[in-house]
């Protein structure tokens, strides 16, 4: 009697869209380029910025630092309200609306006339970035069957790392045959391709049943993260937390966000169902991408000061060599489900999250004279461990809600990461701001008593003050008093990512036994042997 074939499970994506799968998920991954990207191409043009015209604006390092935030304050206060937007109304329009914002942005962005323009055009940026994002995440949930999930999530955090990884050499190679404004008006046509494209083959999805919109929850939840990040920020900015203009908006902003969960517990139609964080495995994945990238974010600010100003690296050369980190993540990430099969994501994401350990305390041992070799090691293992945390973390986010919530859960992923490397950048820049200070102190009692406190709140600020006045000898204590800040900032970096990896050693899952697996008989063993695992 012939053995009846098991029938192929059925598919919650049709047909039509799952034959085009792979080519929605590249559209996808361009839009993410752009977004991403141009979180880190701005960091490459502030001194060709700061310029006086016309090669630059002539901005002031507050302006400068405001070109940056405005967008990271828009952005990461939107996140989660466009994330419910688009489960709501449709997650492709979503998409082709932040695109259509974000893309009108940058044009504006590469013609500023001034200084307060370039902040104003940013945050439009911000606000079209924050409708494409968590999009892009939703849209890839409901394109792919829950088992090939895993590998497109691969792909896609792949495509964040390198993203992140080729801003600054993108802004480098733009900025020594173009004008500043290059950097910006680069999108342009990369969003016109990626509209096109999105418009012919991006399916629309959308939540089946949303029920009546939250307002209450949203304005709530845009009012607290807006408070928070802008406080995260300015305390970045002063070096101090303890500041009423850091520590009201802080405190308001998380006073906001209890009073938003409090009134989601008890809402009948709320825009976050708060008892998915009751779920260990979503509440440690949600903490590790924030843990990760809170060290990381930290650790990129201030190598970016250590490879150029005392490296002596152009913008260019600093960012080639962050391809290791890139190139880690590229052929890691897609590839990181394979070791979560086969080790489990608990084993997975600790080893990855001690190897972003490693990487960052690293730092703590570079000297002045460091090998480069040394250093494209050192990336290649934070980009590999990277590659081996973002893919597993980011499926236990998104598999623990329905796909009909997949915009609430990439914009949950997103904010946190977003908030994450916000609150990185400002405590640990904090902490590098407050041990250079400090060693710079007995060095500047020759300086006029007006440019003291200026020559010593930064690397930077030194070596302007040092080729000012011609104060040679500044530049050489100026050089160590970073290094030995930056190793402090290094501890701490680590510290944190070590944090991190306990969170998921304890909390993650194991090893889990592959889909469709039938259970092991009791008794029996050795007489009914088990199909074999693929």
């Amino acid at each position: 009697m012939p053995v009846p074939t098991p029938s192929a499970p059925a598919r919650s994506v049709p047909e039509a869209v799952h034959r085009r799968r792979w080519a929605v998920l590249g559209v996808l991954m361009l839009s993410l380029l752009i977004v991403v990207l141009d979180n880190s191409i701005l960091n490459v043009a502030v001194k060709t910025i700061s310029t006086p015209a016309p090669t630059g604006l002539g901005s002031t390092q507050s302006e400068l630092e405001w070109a940056i935030n405005s967008y990271t304050l828009v952005f990461a206060g939107l996140l989660f309200a466009s994330g419910l937007l688009g489960d709501r109304f449709g997650r492709k329009k979503s998409l082709l609306f932040g695109l259509v914002v974000f893309g009108t942005g940058s044009a504006l962005a590469a013609f500023s006339g001034s200084p307060g323009e370039l902040i104003a055009f940013r945050a439009v940026m911000g606000l079209g970035g924050a409708f494409v994002m968590p999009a892009t995440l939703a849209v890839l949930m409901n394109v792919f069957e829950r088992d090939e999930q895993p590998k497109a999530i691969g792909i896609w955090a792949g495509g964040v790392g390198l993203a992140i990884a080729i801003g600054p050499i993108t802004g480098g190679v733009l900025l020594e045959h173009f004008w500043w404004g290059s950097i910006f008006l680069v999108n342009v046509p990369v969003v016109l391709l990626a509209l096109g494209l999105m418009v012919w083959l991006v399916p629309e999805s959308r939540d089946p049943a949303p029920g009546r919109i939250d307002v209450v929850g949203v304005l709530l939840s845009v009012l607290g993260l807006v408070l928070l990040v802008y406080g995260i920020i300015r305390g970045g900015e002063q070096a101090s937390f303890t500041e009423a203009g850091v520590l009201v908006p802080v405190v308001a902003g998380l006073a906001v966000l209890t009073a938003f969960v409090l009134y989601e517990k008890r809402s009948a139609h709320p825009a976050l169902d708060v008892s998915y964080f009751r779920k260990p495995v979503f509440s440690a994945a949600v903490a590790a991408i924030a843990l990760v990238f809170f060290a990381l974010m930290g650790v990129t600010f201030f190598s970016a000061f250590y490879l150029q100003s005392v490296r002596g690296y152009s913008a260019l050369d600093s960012g080639l060599l962050l391809l290791p980190l890139a190139l880690a993540q590229m052929v890691f990430a897609p590839r990181a489900r394979l070791a979560v099969e086969r080790f489990g994501a608990r084993t997975v994401c600790a080893t990855g999250m001690a190897a972003v350990a490693l990487g960052l305390g690293a730092f703590a041992f570079f000297d002045a004279d460091t090998p480069v070799w040394v250093l494209c090691l050192v990336f290649l293992v934070q980009g590999a461990g990277m590659a081996h945390i973002m893919p597993p973390v980011t499926v236990a986010i998104m598999q623990a809600l329905p796909r009909e919530k997949a915009g609430s859960g990439s914009a949950i992923n997103n904010t946190f990461r977003q908030v994450g490397g916000a609150l990185g950048v400002a405590v640990l820049g904090s902490v590098l701001s407050a041990v250079y200070r400090g060693e710079m102190e007995s060095h500047l009692g020759a300086l006029p008593a007006g440019v003291r406190t200026t020559a010593g709140e930064s690397l930077e600020a030194t070596l302007a003050v040092a080729e000012k006045l011609g104060a040679d000898a500044l530049v050489a204590p100026a050089h160590q008093a970073f290094l030995d800040a930056m190793h402090v900032t290094a501890w701490a970096s680590a510290g944190v990512a070590a944090v991190g990896a306990v969170v998921v050693a304890v909390f993650l899952p194991g090893r889990t036994a592959p889909p469709g697996t039938p259970p092991r008989p009791a008794t029996d063993q050795q007489d009914h042997p088990q199909p074999a695992h693929r």
